[in-house]
């Protein structure tokens, strides 16, 4: 115990949300791979299981490395990401894998793929953080509390928009949200909110006037999803809304205590049951005390979070841990509601239980720079 502690430090609630939800991703994985495995590697059903084995490992690797360095540190490299990251969405939306006329991804040496859009919303989370931070006694000023910050906000956004419309919108309001808790001038922000309002409003008179700008990149995807979730249209989209249906099916067999463990049936109806759709064959095989368990995880993550946050020392520390919790719980949120068809589809996976690359890696670089926070705190507080 006494070596665990030498080397692993931070809060030791959030290390353990981080275990438990790797536990049960990996029984999820597993179990909503089985389908997959047997399409692509001739009924190999460990294949998926050990490659997200090595990449929650490597997850792990992460937190280890940037729960180890102060945190001071990701305030000034925040700055340099971001300038990353436009550079690498621009080339993702030109040349990056298009899939379902999406081009989300680029492809790294050695054949790996890379959802460029996870670096940008870490950068820029992790850069209003630093901006609200150095900015608190100038914040009500327009020019140097509001328009630096969201001209940044705004490039970033729009360069995702095209290609993931759920990524760009949901990082735009964890974005607000962020600049609403840093004191931005509220008349700034309801000009903002007005803006893109008026804004989304034309857009889609537009659309509706000229319906053949629908075939025009996801736009049609995009009001298919809509139509078919509010009951404006019957019409099953096989590429959105067919995928509600069946996690719905899959929630209501679940029933309160589920089908037990590898019981899922739904698995090999669901085009992605093991990324976007894993929280309903949670449901299935665990029933609903499992998906509370799962939704519990991450309101301890934000509760845990507020904790670290009123012990941190420095502004930046509290802006950054709180930013940080509230994306991935956010995200959550938006994944589960998915499944149990309170939202529409929008393809967002739930943090650190998806199985997924690029976002494993971010998301367990979160996790480590809150811990980090957590360190620099007064850890007595922080752990009761």
């Amino acid at each position: 115990m006494n070596y665990i502690t030498k080397y692993i430090k931070g809060d030791v609630w959030i290390w353990m949300i981080i275990i438990a939800l790797s536990l049960i991703s990996i029984l999820a994985v597993y179990s909503s791979t089985g389908t997959l495995a047997y399409k692509y590697q001739g009924g190999d059903t460990t294949h998926y299981l050990i490659r997200h084995f090595v990449l929650l490992a490597i997850g792990f690797g992460i937190i280890y490395i940037t729960h180890r360095i102060p945190y001071t540190f990701y305030s000034r490299i925040s700055v340099y990401l971001l300038y990353l990251s436009v550079p690498l969405l621009f080339y993702t939306l030109v040349s990056g894998i298009n899939l379902n006329s999406a081009s989300r991804w680029i492809m790294l040496p050695g054949g790996v793929s890379f959802q460029t859009s996870d670096l940008a919303k870490f950068a820029l989370i992790m850069y209003i953080s630093r901006f609200l931070a150095l900015n608190q006694d100038n914040i009500k000023d327009f020019k140097t509390g509001f328009r630096p910050v969201i001209i940044w906000i705004i490039v970033i956004c729009v360069l995702i928009f095209p290609a993931n419309f759920s990524t760009a919108a949901m990082l735009f309001v964890i974005s607000y949200v962020l600049l609403f808790i840093g004191r931005v001038s509220s008349k700034y922000l309801g000009l903002l909110m007005g803006g893109i309002i008026v804004t989304l409003g034309l857009a889609v008179l537009l659309i509706l006037a000229f319906p053949q700008m629908k075939e025009y990149g996801r736009i049609g995807t995009w009001f298919a999803r809509v139509e078919r979730f509010t009951g404006i249209s019957d019409e099953v989209d096989t590429d959105g809304n067919f995928q509600a249906d069946q996690a719905k099916i899959a929630i209501a067999t679940g029933g309160f205590t589920g089908k037990g463990p590898g019981k899922s049936t739904q698995r090999n109806f669901l085009p992605h049951p093991y990324s976007d759709f894993i929280y309903a064959i949670i449901i299935e095989e665990y029933g609903f005390f499992g998906g509370i368990v799962v939704l519990s995880l991450y309101l301890l993550l934000l509760y845990r979070a507020t904790k670290i946050v009123k012990s941190a020392r420095h502004r930046f520390a509290a802006f950054v841990a709180m930013a940080l919790a509230f994306w991935l719980v956010f995200q959550a949120l938006i994944n589960m509601a998915v499944a149990v068809n309170l939202f529409p589809v929008t393809g967002q996976t739930l943090p650190f239980l998806s199985m997924g690359g690029s976002s494993i890696f971010f998301t367990a670089a979160a996790y480590g720079i809150i811990i980090s926070v957590s360190r620099d705190s007064n850890l007595e507080e922080v752990a009761t």
